[in-house]
């Protein structure tokens, strides 16, 4: 695909197909998504991706776990709330999903569904945890390390034909995925991301979310 075609074709998808990705192919996808750019090259990117049992396996803890303990213990907490322009487009985004879900502000119950789906991975048959180390006492140049690697990895992947959804929400039971994958504690979970064949039949799928005018965010100076 060309380099623009990708960058636009890439969203979160929610609906995936049970077919799994074969093992070649994911390790072509993530040698590529390694060279990311990073802070003084020191790529602080900690990644294991689960297939088969083993995504299977951590669905059904974390699902539980989320039930049992709706706002998890999170190794970064959220801190506020988003406010203006950037509450408002939470909003849209949120409403926009459960449009395409079938989802009223009304309905708790499927309010409720539409949040754990979340937790099923969105029935993706892969789910990658990112890590970084409590070693680096910068947290902002670490986000902004995993963030470029992460969009580089979506865009591997798109170009690969498959599709993915970054998740904050699956970081609230860093504990959870430590013990299961038997990690050691100061490895601490900045994100996840399900990722997969895409279900074309799955009305989330068709969510599209705008972009701010450019001039919202960028100024040029000559």
């Amino acid at each position: 695909m060309e380099f623009a075609d990708v960058v636009k074709a890439r969203h979160s998808y929610r609906g995936f197909l049970p077919k799994a990705v074969d093992e070649k192919t994911l390790k072509d996808i993530f040698e590529l998504a390694s060279w990311s750019p990073s802070n003084c090259n020191v790529q602080p990117w900690h990644v294991h991706v689960l297939s088969g049992d083993a995504c299977n396996s951590m669905r059904e803890k974390m699902k539980a776990a989320a039930i049992k303990e709706p706002s998890g213990n999170p190794d970064f907490p959220w801190q506020g709330k988003f406010s203006g322009d950037y509450r408002e487009r939470q909003i849209c985004s949120a409403l926009g999903l459960w449009e395409h879900q079938g989802v009223t502000r009304e309905d708790k119950e499927k309010r409720a569904w539409s949040w754990m789906r979340n937790f099923e991975f969105f029935d993706a048959p892969h789910i990658a945890f990112i890590f970084v180390t409590d070693e680096f006492p910068e947290l902002v140049r670490l986000a902004g390390d995993t963030g470029m690697y992460a969009q580089t990895l979506m865009l591997a992947l798109e170009n690969a034909g498959l599709g993915s959804c970054p998740q904050t929400s699956v970081s609230c039971y860093p504990d959870l995925v430590r013990e299961e994958l038997g990690i050691e504690s100061q490895f601490k979970l900045m994100m996840g991301l399900s990722f997969g064949y895409v279900d074309h039949d799955d009305s989330a799928n068709n969510l599209r979310t705008d972009r701010a005018p450019l001039e919202q965010s960028t100024t040029f100076h000559s």
